[in-house]
């Protein structure tokens, strides 16, 4: 999955000759925690909720953007992933990145878009059932065999480990009757944790 994908296309900007006070009412009417400074299309910068806090007197709302605004901000490009995006915005601390294309604004991600990225992938809002599984030999092939020859249809599949070191798997299925795929993997002598139907 691309950032492309789920990036914000339209895009509230301001100008570096905007005032705290004008990016603020912005983030208040768009109820937006982030504004791209542009000019001439380009990005020069990024203001946020956090970085205006300390703008916030009397005196200081009326300072040009351009004075306040956060230059040479993190950002990534349109066909970055988003499992790389969300590692940037960890690392960092953020809450946002600008898209950018040679230079050129073309949207934002947010920790938002990125959580609902992942809610897709992993399924988690669809109708569904789960399977938690310990592979014997740790033949995850084996048990994913299984699971489609039951009638299975995988969504997604998550990995941990257990406390023994053992490797347990947590696959997401369309919903499904458990109870037949579960026997025919014990039956295998694979290790089930627990069922979620």
């Amino acid at each position: 999955m691309k950032v492309k994908s789920w990036m914000v296309t339209e895009v509230i900007t301001a100008s570096p000759e905007d005032t705290v006070e004008e990016a603020i009412q912005l983030m208040r009417r768009f109820s937006i925690r982030h504004i791209p400074v542009v000019e001439n299309a380009k990005l020069v910068g990024l203001v946020t909720e956090s970085n205006l806090r300390a703008y916030l007197s009397s005196e200081k709302l009326q300072f040009p953007l351009k004075e306040v605004m956060i230059l040479n901000p993190i950002t990534v490009d349109p066909e970055t992933t988003i499992d790389e995006a969300a590692r940037i915005i960890y690392k960092y601390k953020i809450g946002g990145l600008p898209v950018v294309r040679k230079g050129k604004l073309i949207g934002i991600i947010t920790i938002t878009d990125i959580l609902e990225a992942f809610i897709e992938l992993m399924g988690l809002l669809k109708s569904s059932s789960r399977l938690d599984v310990i592979p014997k030999k740790d033949n995850l092939n084996e048990v994913l065999e299984i699971i489609r020859k039951g009638g299975g249809k995988i969504i997604s599949i998550g990995m941990d480990v257990n406390l023994n070191g053992e490797k347990v798997y947590f696959i997401r299925l369309e919903k499904i009757a458990l109870d037949k795929i579960a026997s025919d993997l014990e039956a295998s002598g694979h290790k089930i944790v627990s069922l979620l139907e």
